[in-house]
């Protein structure tokens, strides 16, 4: 078995100790529940200042493919900064969350290009409306705004 050493230097410490004191009038979750059901895949997060937030299951990186049981035990960590499912080994930061950041820059790119590739009636009208109209829209020069 290997084990492996984790040097941290004093300025990380310092600058640790900073970012925390930074967030210390930032909302934290003081409660966390998993709902599920027809249509129902969701995260809710209770807020420290009285505010819910819901985020989508399928969005949050590592929490694909857990069942129900997995999803609900939940650990609220570091005085509300940060969720953990030990049954999945998933660590999320909740300012991150509510940032609208579900992962890492790669998985976000992922939900993105996703959403692009969606296809729905309402795009496909507009896409006709546009076609119709010349395409899509000329992106306008600042400049020419002004003038």
């Amino acid at each position: 078995m290997t084990t492996h050493k984790v040097v941290t230097t004093d300025t990380q410490i310092d600058q640790a100790i900073s970012r925390a004191k930074a967030l210390a009038n930032e909302p934290r979750v003081t409660g966390v529940a998993y709902r599920s059901g027809p249509g129902l895949d969701l995260l809710i997060l209770q807020m420290s200042d009285g505010h819910r937030c819901v985020l989508p299951r399928e969005d949050l990186q590592g929490l694909q493919g857990a069942t129900r049981q997995q999803l609900s035990q939940i650990e609220i960590l570091g005085n509300g900064t940060g969720l953990h499912w030990p049954a999945l080994d998933v660590d999320l930061y909740v300012p991150a969350l509510l940032q609208g950041i579900y992962g890492t820059r790669k998985w976000m790119a992922g939900i993105g290009a996703r959403g692009g590739a969606a296809t729905s009636g309402a795009k496909k009208r507009a896409s006709r409306v546009n076609g119709r109209k010349g395409g899509r829209p000329k992106r306008q020069v600042a400049s020419a705004i002004a003038a």
